[in-house]
């Protein structure tokens, strides 16, 4: 499901959610935590939502990041995966077994049926998955059932043909209001000359009962999860609209007693800070946006107390080409201090093409001057 956190806001973002920053709703105002101090917490969690766009690289570049920070401290986790209907489980236990090649793993799981979005998206969460040995989780169910209770509803459709999927609780009110916004793009919605039907309208009622089918889906895949390996946390990746103002999978997850359970979600710089309200998330992650093409490095970067750290470096990119690694810190770009994601994003944006890019680090506490030629 696509994800509306809120309308754009020029200028808003970057002062409630800095780039590469953690920050906590909290009724006192947005509130900047320490990474490892919220990793710390988080951990204890027994479910923890990663939402994402699912069309943004970026997004999926936090989530592989984070993820890595939490199997740092609960390596026993699994990882749920919301693009995956659960008759394909069995390809997702070969994969992480090491029996599946990359090629047969995705023709196993036919990728553009099943999901449709760009599987490199995807590619390095499910490579680091396999390569950790983390179990891989599928969530959903299939996407005629969505469809079929969504031109039907809930109630049309016979228990025996919902592939097991029990009765969602019912819906809040700002979750048929968030919905309904929603809805209103879709290419289904009912055409009328009195304007767009209300929250009571047969057809909205359900497409609301076809989204909190996904909802109740994955919600009870994750439970089930937690019935087999009590001790095990769940790590589960899903679309933002699923998760924000806890709404949609934690409401589910609730009511089958997993109220413990957290969602993180990725923030970009267009988003209005009037949404940032307790309640949105457990906390969101400022996401910077991507340079323009020809000046990206390839690295994911994240902020620790002023200093400018690199958690990811993508394979192939520049950055690895150049030699940086994982934990190196920037300290300086083209002689000019950075002390945040935001200002290092900014200034290799700025750089002018053509020239050398010079950058100053720390690594293992020693420092090093790099110089990377820029396409």
């Amino acid at each position: 499901m696509a994800a509306l956190l809120g309308s754009p806001g020029p200028g808003l973002a970057s002062a409630c959610v800095p780039a590469g920053a953690w920050v906590e709703p909290t009724a006192a105002g947005p509130c900047t935590v320490p990474a490892d101090d919220l990793f710390d917490r988080l951990a204890r969690r027994p479910v923890l939502l990663l939402g994402e766009r699912h069309d943004s690289a970026a997004h999926h570049q936090w989530q592989l990041a984070t993820l890595a920070a939490l199997l740092a401290r609960s390596p026993d986790l699994s990882l749920g995966l919301e693009m995956v209907p659960r008759r394909l489980q069995p390809v997702l236990d070969r994969w992480v077994a090491g029996t599946l090649e990359e090629r047969a793993f995705l023709e196993a799981l036919d990728w553009p049926a099943i999901w449709g979005y760009d599987v490199d998206l995807y590619l390095p969460i499910l490579r680091f998955a396999r390569d950790r040995r983390v179990p891989l989780l599928a969530l959903n169910v299939e996407r005629q059932l969505v469809r079929r209770v969504r031109a039907e509803g809930f109630a049309a459709v016979p228990a025996a043909e919902r592939e097991g999927v029990g009765r969602p609780a019912p819906a809040s009110r700002a979750y048929q209001v968030q919905l309904h916004r929603l809805w209103q793009h879709h290419p289904f919605v009912p055409s009328s000359g009195q304007g767009l039907p209300g929250l009571e309208d047969p057809s909205f009622r359900r497409f609301v009962d076809s989204q909190q089918l996904w909802d109740r889906a994955m919600a009870e895949a994750i439970a089930e999860q937690r019935r087999r390996h009590p001790g095990a946390p769940v790590v589960a990746l899903i679309g933002n609209g699923h998760l924000a103002g806890g709404h949609g999978v934690p409401h589910q997850l609730r009511a089958l007693g997993l109220g413990e359970a957290a969602w993180l979600l990725p923030w970009d710089d267009a988003l209005d800070c009037a949404v940032l309200q307790p309640g949105l998330a457990t906390a969101v992650f400022g996401v910077a946006p991507a340079p323009p093409p020809g000046l990206r490095l390839g690295v994911y970067l994240e902020t620790h107390g002023g200093r400018v750290e690199i958690h990811q470096v993508a394979p192939g990119s520049l950055a690895e080409r150049s030699g940086l690694r994982v934990g190196d810190g920037i300290t300086a770009i083209d002689g000019q201090p950075v002390s945040s994601a935001r200002q290092a994003i900014d200034a290799v944006a700025s750089h002018p093409q053509g020239r050398p890019l010079t950058l100053t680090i720390r690594r293992a506490g020693q420092p090093l001057q790099l110089q990377l030629a820029l396409p």
